[in-house]
């Protein structure tokens, strides 16, 4: 006869089985919801500006404030086993000291939770419109800065719109390069290549 400890041990491997059975195919459902994102971003305004961008910088330095505006529709992204969203925009430039390199940092990010998680449903439709963004003009989080220090008349800088799905059970996904059955490309999400304005010097007043 087994102990007591043993046919514990035995009951709890074989709940540990079961729930692991039972997770995995949660999470190989995702594949079967199709993801057909969309959105499109561009930018309304650039200024360059010489100072501190941050409390803890040591010294000045150019740093440059993109305003933007975009429309995106995250909605197919919200299964019955998605958490949240994580969406961000991204300001790249190419690299000044080689052609194989590019820069790229993040103006923008907001966390989009499921309905279902914050208990939203209950409210009305509205609710339901989670994983639509409509911004117009807005101001970025973040400001970017330059690895050499100098941001002003650069060129062929874009913003990219990109996203990371959060899971109840499975693994994190992040924006597809490619596409994988059901799971579609970003439809859009690049604005048109802009330059980055040089800094605006005050007037300076004529000598009479």
């Amino acid at each position: 006869m087994h102990s007591t400890i043993v046919r514990g041990q035995n009951v709890f491997g074989f709940f540990t089985t079961v729930c692991f059975a039972v997770a995995a195919l949660i999470a190989a459902s995702d594949l079967l919801a199709p993801r057909t994102p969309r959105a499109t971003v561009a930018a309304n305004a650039v200024q360059v500006v010489k100072g501190r961008p941050h409390y803890y910088s040591t010294k000045k330095e150019e740093y440059a404030i993109i305003r933007f505006t975009m429309n995106a529709d995250f909605s197919s992204l919200f299964t019955w086993n998605t958490k949240q969203v994580f969406v961000y925009v991204s300001a790249s430039w190419p690299n000044s000291t080689s052609s194989e390199l590019t820069n790229e940092a993040v103006i923008w990010d907001t966390i989009i939770t499921n309905p279902s998680a914050d208990h939203l449903q209950n409210i009305g439709p509205a609710a339901m419109k989670k994983g639509r963004i409509d911004l117009k003009n807005v101001k970025p989080k973040y400001q970017i800065t330059a690895p050499s220090g100098k941001l002003q008349e650069t060129d062929d800088v874009v913003l990219k719109v990109h996203y990371n799905v959060q899971p109840w059970v499975g693994i994190l996904t992040w924006t597809p390069q490619i596409e994988f059955g059901k799971w579609k490309k970003l439809k859009g999400g690049m604005s048109k290549a802009f330059k980055i304005p040089a800094i605006k010097k005050k007037d300076t007043p004529k000598k009479a």
